[in-house]
């Protein structure tokens, strides 16, 4: 029995690869075998991976903050994930928590301009508003609160005046930074006609 195993491998193996061999060959003369498939494009993997990673520190923050619903930065970092995920009204209740507990830490102003932005996108745009003065009141050099008070002035409220006054406060404040850079284009925007 051996023998004739040894026998069935020694004719079956070569022939096996003669065999595919002609097929594999055929199918290049017939255009069939082509370049080996692209590889996936790593940008929505990176994505994935990020929002994989945002989703484990959800988890994480809420079982944490649930220990210690007192821990400003936790929920800080909370509504950050949020924001991150585009979960606008779990960011904007996160955010809060913070701001109730701390409502005038350091970076006030970069939480209700988070918080802002994310009223935005549930299309609360007074609050949105609110939010952003603020945010400037607190820091009166915080020009990222005020472009994007300009922004919700000009786009949604379609109040051009108001957005005009914002954006060019912005190139008082910073003229030679990029925010200004972008505060003249959306003043040229506003400004252009219509169709």
């Amino acid at each position: 029995m051996k023998r004739d195993t040894l026998t069935g491998l020694a004719i079956g193996v070569p022939a096996g690869l003669i065999i595919g061999y002609f097929v594999g060959a055929a199918h290049l003369f017939d255009g069939e075998a082509s370049a080996p498939p692209p590889a996936a494009s790593p940008a929505p993997i990176a994505a994935a991976a990020g929002q994989l990673a945002a989703q484990q520190r959800i988890l994480a923050g809420e079982a944490a903050l649930a220990q210690d619903p007192k821990n400003v930065q936790g929920w800080v970092a909370l509504g950050n994930d949020y924001f991150d995920l585009h979960m606008a009204q779990k960011a904007v209740a996160a955010y809060d928590k913070a701001l109730a507990l701390a409502p005038t830490m350091p970076q006030a102003p970069g939480v209700l301009t988070d918080q802002g932005v994310m009223y935005r996108e549930l299309k609360e745009f007074d609050k949105a508003i609110a939010d952003f003065k603020r945010a400037n009141q607190l820091d009166p050099t915080h020009t990222q609160s005020l472009f994007n008070l300009g922004v919700v002035y000009g786009q949604d409220k379609h109040d051009t005046p108001e957005a005009l006054k914002v954006f060019n406060r912005i190139i008082a404040l910073a003229p030679t930074s990029p925010i200004a850079d972008q505060a003249r284009k959306a003043i040229e925007d506003l400004k252009a006609p219509k169709p």
